[in-house]
């Protein structure tokens, strides 16, 4: 869905300090990087512009997207590439693993563009990439950060039964938001793919980001709803404008409201739960292995 005109500005809204990060370096850093760029891959840390790039890694974590950069989607608040992708390549699941073998990584992240243009969405070069990374750094343990592959189960359990330790799937925002932050994707759609994971005894995580206009009470309702998926984990993040033709950032919440919902969330039995300013789906994603 298009960005409605009353939701578009040109004024990108002062970043408060608590916002304003340091950027370290460190040997692990630097090899993941020159990694990165020596086998062309691409990463949702560099194409979304994570301000936690630097610390994961250099933890020797990182997130590899794979099936292209170029979506078929078009969310109000991703800066990734929108348009016609390149056909699927094949031969991507083995440079993939090969890659973490080189980077040498504890724990890596998968996610992918939406590729609505394929007919399985994408879902056996997934798999074919989870087993690809088992099979080479057996040592490495895995998040899959999916897309909702419209719901079909068929698809979803492809990339179950490959057997990464978790799966995650975003909702992004609370109901009332996501007709104007989500291409295409429909909230209770996203709520029914968490409980197909659930259910299938994987842990199960998603994500939500503020300061796009929600009310905190719908906020706690999105917990709620996502809690009783069977979810166990929970990231909530400031949404951070990425250009002047994004949704613009109607409010910067401060620490201590992100502080009420992490206790909220653990009060509601989520087993963690990363709320924060600086919060990204893959932040500290090595630590929710339960």
């Amino acid at each position: 869905m298009k960005i409605m005109e009353s939701q578009r500005t040109n004024i990108i809204m002062r970043k408060p300090e608590w916002l304003k990060t340091k950027v370290p370096a460190g040997k692990t850093y630097l090899s993941v990087r020159e990694i990165v760029e020596k086998h062309k891959l691409h990463t949702i840390c560099t194409s979304g512009h994570c301000p936690n790039m630097h610390e994961c890694w250099g933890r020797g974590t990182a997130t590899l997207m794979i099936l292209g950069d170029i979506c078929t989607r078009s969310c109000g608040f991703c800066n990734v590439k929108t348009g016609r992708p390149l056909p699927a390549d094949w031969q991507e699941p083995d440079r993939v693993a090969e890659s973490v073998k080189l980077m040498k990584l504890k724990h890596v992240v998968l996610t992918s563009v939406d590729r609505d243009d394929l007919k399985d969405g994408g879902a056996e070069i997934w798999a074919m990439t989870i087993k690809s990374i088992k099979r080479e750094s057996p040592g490495t343990t895995m998040e899959t950060l999916i897309p909702d592959f419209d719901g079909k189960a068929d698809l979803i359990s492809k990339l179950i039964e490959a057997g990464p330790e978790v799966i995650s799937h975003n909702l992004e925002t609370v109901r009332r938001m996501t007709p104007w932050v989500r291409s295409r994707a429909k909230y209770d759609l996203s709520l029914q793919v968490l409980k197909i994971i659930a259910e299938a005894g994987v842990i199960t995580k998603s994500g939500v980001m503020l300061g796009l206009g929600e009310t905190q009470e719908e906020v706690l309702e999105t917990m709620r709803d996502i809690r009783n998926t069977g979810a166990s984990v929970m990231t909530i993040g400031q949404y951070l404008q990425p250009t002047k033709n994004h949704l613009p950032v109607k409010e910067f919440v401060t620490p201590a409201v992100f502080k009420m919902y992490e206790e909220e969330g653990l009060k509601m039995g989520f087993r963690h739960v990363e709320s924060g300013p600086m919060v990204r789906s893959s932040y500290h994603a090595e630590k929710h292995i339960l």
